[in-house]
């Protein structure tokens, strides 16, 4: 029996209860989780904004211990560290042999289930239970596909590998691997969580001129500047755009919307100068559409792309992460704001539904 969180109904807390667990199948592994994130894509599960199936594990942030492997598993043992890749990449598909295992096409032909289709965990009433994206990390044990580790070195702890899992590969990967960034970029980011303040880190990075960090909450602004931002603006009391054109003198190179949504999307395209280039990293909810000047779009020759979990494959951008982490170029540590218990997620979720700064962890 493992304890877990469970999404039972949209609109609800999750649920802390008992689950049965199989063991692993061919080319799975039994991972003991350390350290999950609270992420606002678990939050937009919860709310019915992103539609998902339920009874439904969520979580998608993770590290934890090989406890367990299946048959025809070589890449890994009992007793490694591991980041949890929530896209279980196939390695034979079109978008794999291209180098976007983010977009595995095997992957996604059943999301919620194992790659052979099939579940894992059973609740106490005989119900099968997904895991999101084939991870479900707010599970004390977890039956994970080998294609989702990445092996960790012992000076990465396991509450920042967690992190690694997705925000700050999202954010700092969808910066660092956008394709063409001059070095002095002028770069703006609309919204100050998790995943932005890891593009803010990114941009830092490409020794970016002007990182110019856009909230609707002061303490978040402030807290961008431990990570590289040169200037904020609070949206709440001054018009982002105009603020934006006029620190930079008519726009800047790259605009990130972390949040998710059209206003913010629309801001973010329209802060950019010629030929600067808005980038969608945030997951806005089901169906929501943005407005754009089709004229400017030509004329200045702006582009809008979508990023994610961090442009490119996701373990090569791990390796990334963590050899600037263990080189002392990042801050992954000081994103954590606050450690809870499992039986405490559901605070945690509204601490971050709040606003709060950082990140919280769940820590097994």
């Amino acid at each position: 029996m493992v304890k877990a969180a469970v999404l039972y109904q949209i609109d609800s807390d999750l649920e802390i209860v008992d689950l049965s667990i199989s063991t692993p199948k061919d080319k799975e592994v039994l991972i003991s989780m350390d350290s999950a994130g609270l992420c606002a894509s678990d939050l937009h599960v919860m709310k019915g904004e992103i539609p998902y199936p339920t009874p439904i594990v969520l979580g998608h942030e993770g590290a934890g211990t090989i406890k367990e492997i299946g048959p025809n598993v070589s890449s890994v043992k009992v007793g490694d560290r591991c980041i949890v890749s929530f896209i279980s990449s196939c390695g034979l598909c079109k978008q794999c042999r291209l180098g976007f295992a983010n977009h595995c096409e095997k992957h996604y032909e059943n999301t919620h289930n194992q790659l052979d289709g099939t579940l894992r965990l059973t609740d106490q009433n005989g119900k099968e239970i997904f895991q999101m994206h084939k991870f479900g990390a707010f599970s004390e044990l977890q039956v994970v596909p080998e294609s989702s580790l990445f092996k960790i070195p012992d000076e990465l702890s396991s509450s920042a590998a967690a992190l690694i899992g997705c925000c700050v590969t999202t954010g700092l990967g969808g910066m660092i691997n956008q394709e063409n960034v001059p070095v002095g970029s002028t770069v703006a980011v609309f919204g100050c969580g998790g995943v932005g303040l890891n593009v803010i880190q990114g941009a830092k990075i490409l020794n970016s001129t002007k990182i110019i960090a856009v909230d609707v909450f002061e303490h978040k602004l402030e807290f961008a500047y431990k990570f590289g931002a040169t200037d904020v603006i609070n949206a709440k009391e001054d018009n982002a755009v105009e603020k934006i054109k006029k620190i930079t003198g008519g726009g800047v190179d790259f605009a990130f919307d972390s949040f998710g949504g059209p206003l913010v999307m629309e801001q973010a395209i329209n802060s950019l100068g010629k030929r600067g280039t808005a980038v969608l990293v945030g997951i806005a909810p089901v169906g929501k559409t943005v407005n754009v000047n089709m004229v400017e779009l030509v004329r200045d020759q702006k582009k809008i792309v979508g990023s994610y979990y961090g442009h490119k494959s996701p373990h090569e951008t791990f390796r990334k992460i963590t050899d600037l982490y263990l080189a002392g170029k990042i801050d992954v540590d000081n994103l954590i704001r606050e450690e809870y218990k499992i039986e405490e997620i559901n605070k945690g979720f509204g601490d971050l539904e709040r606003g709060e700064d950082g990140r919280g962890v769940i820590v097994f």
